[in-house]
């Protein structure tokens, strides 16, 4: 998963639109970084954290840099759970698109918003729509994470997001909602419940 480094903090020393240098107590971080990043970087010598995913291959080691944990959940949704993309094309979809934009266009099988992304092309937009829908059922999820924000649910809204970040741990979405159900039931997260609370007790009691 890529959490050998989770997050950085240190003094930007160099941003470019697709990478950025943090001085960390003197060692300089190279971190790849979607253009939806670039774009809430602060100026070159402020302070900044950037939420981290360590890719590490036989043949490279390389740090991703993310702004927001939604971005970094949807890097992490595309490289392990659709087939034929790398952290690079990851990296493009996120740049080309708001991550808010993307959901919206794999939630209406929007292929052509899609493909429109710069070094992705029909058939890959079409893999994407396919197997985020079909094979990981995300999109649902998606759906109710909407609705319950629109209408400021608080428990309904901790409980989609803890389907969400079940789904990002390896789920599929109903055996995350499942779990989720089944911790509401038992009144094991309480009467407020957070989402890293039910995520906790689903897995406590093995999903």
């Amino acid at each position: 998963m890529g959490g050998m480094i989770a997050f950085i903090r240190g003094q930007l020393v160099e941003a470019l639109p697709n990478h950025a240098v943090v001085d960390v107590h003197g060692v300089g971080y190279g971190v790849l970084i979607p253009l939806s990043t670039y774009d809430r970087l602060p100026q070159v010598g402020a302070e900044v954290k950037l939420l981290t995913h360590h890719h590490v291959t036989e043949r490279e080691v390389s740090l991703f840099g993310f702004g927001t944990s939604d971005e970094r959940d949807l890097f992490r949704l595309l490289i392990d759970r659709v087939s034929g993309i790398g952290p690079k094309m990851a990296l493009a979809v996120l740049s080309g698109l708001p991550v808010g934009d993307f959901k919206q266009a794999v939630i209406e099988h929007d292929v052509k918003t899609l493909a429109r992304i710069k070094g992705l092309g029909s058939k890959t937009a079409e893999r994407i729509v396919l197997e985020l829908k079909d094979k990981v059922g995300v999109v649902s999820a998606w759906k109710d994470a909407q609705s319950a924000r629109a209408t400021r649910d608080g428990p309904m809204e901790a409980q989609t997001d803890a389907v969400l970040g079940l789904i990002a741990l390896g789920f599929k979405q109903t055996e995350a909602q499942k779990a989720v159900a089944a911790v509401m039931k038992s009144g094991d997260a309480g009467s407020d419940p957070t989402p890293e609370r039910l995520i906790r007790e689903a897995l406590r009691s093995g999903g």
